[in-house]
């Protein structure tokens, strides 16, 4: 890879669906850490 080599940055839209499924991934692994808490305490 050269210096004069264009930049390999992924679009917007890229980043934004990356940060997008990133945030799902953390919002249902919580949802299963309480539901594993709420089975546990039944």
């Amino acid at each position: 890879m050269l210096w004069s080599d264009p930049e390999n940055e992924p679009p917007e839209e890229m980043r934004a669906m990356q940060a997008m499924l990133r945030r799902a991934g953390t919002l249902l692994a919580l949802a299963m850490l309480i539901g594993m808490l709420a089975a546990g305490l039944r």
